[in-house]
C-alpha cells in the first residue's frame, strides 16, 4: 500500500534562487504589513514573497524552483511566507534556519532542508538544481555539483507530504471519527 509519504513528490527540480545570509521573514521573505496583518490567504501572500528584496519574484518562479539560503534564514517565527512558498511548489535549502522558523515552514508543509553546510558556495542563481528533500541528495546541474545534506527528517515528513499541520490534523480527525 502506498502512503501519502511515498506518493509525495520529494524530489524537485528547477531554478535556483540564491539569497544571503541573516535574511529576516519580516521585511525579507514577506513585508511586515501582512504578518501584523496576520493575512494567511495564499493568493494574497503570493504577490509580495520577496518583493523588499527581488521586485517581480512571484512573476519569475515556477513550481519546482529552489530557494537557496545561508546562515539564520527566515528570523522571527512567523508562517506567511512559507505559506506563499509552499503554495506556489517551491522548496527551501538552508545553511541553517532558527528552530521557530523550520518549525513554521515544517507546519506551512514546504519540503525544507536546513544544516547544509556552505550550500550557497555551490549555486548561483539561475543554475538549475535538483533536490531529494527526502534522501538530501543536493545536485547542481550547471555545475555538475553533487552533495548529500541532512535530509527532512522522518518525522516530520508526514506532515509535509499532508500539507503542513491543517493536513495532518484533518486526516488525523477523520481517522479518529473511522474509529
Amino acid at each position: 500500500m502506498t502512503t501519502e509519504i511515498d506518493a509525495y513528490n520529494w524530489r524537485l527540480k528547477g531554478r535556483c534562487y540564491k539569497l544571503g545570509h541573516d535574511v529576516p521573514h519580516p521585511g525579507g521573505v514577506i513585508p511586515s504589513a501582512l504578518i501584523t496583518a496576520r493575512e494567511f490567504d495564499p493568493q494574497k501572500l503570493i504577490p509580495h514573497l520577496f518583493a523588499e528584496s527581488d521586485p517581480g519574484f512571484h512573476e519569475r518562479v515556477k513550481p519546482g524552483d529552489i530557494i537557496v539560503t545561508g546562515r539564520n534564514f527566515g528570523m522571527g517565527p512567523k508562517m506567511n511566507g512559507y505559506i506563499a512558498m509552499q503554495a506556489l511548489g517551491l522548496g527551501l535549502v538552508c545553511e541553517s534556519m532558527p528552530f521557530l522558523a523550520y518549525r513554521a515552514a515544517v507546519g506551512c508543509g514546504l519540503p525544507v532542508m536546513t544544516d547544509c553546510f556552505n550550500v550557497t558556495e555551490l549555486c548561483d542563481s539561475g543554475d538549475e538544481l535538483e533536490v531529494d528533500f527526502r534522501s538530501g541528495m543536493f545536485f547542481n546541474h550547471t555545475r555538475d555539483i553533487r552533495k548529500e545534506y541532512p535530509p527532512l527528517p522522518d518525522a516530520l515528513q508526514e506532515i509535509v507530504a499532508l500539507g503542513g499541520n491543517t493536513g495532518w490534523l484533518k486526516r488525523w480527525w477523520q481517522e479518529k471519527q473511522a474509529t
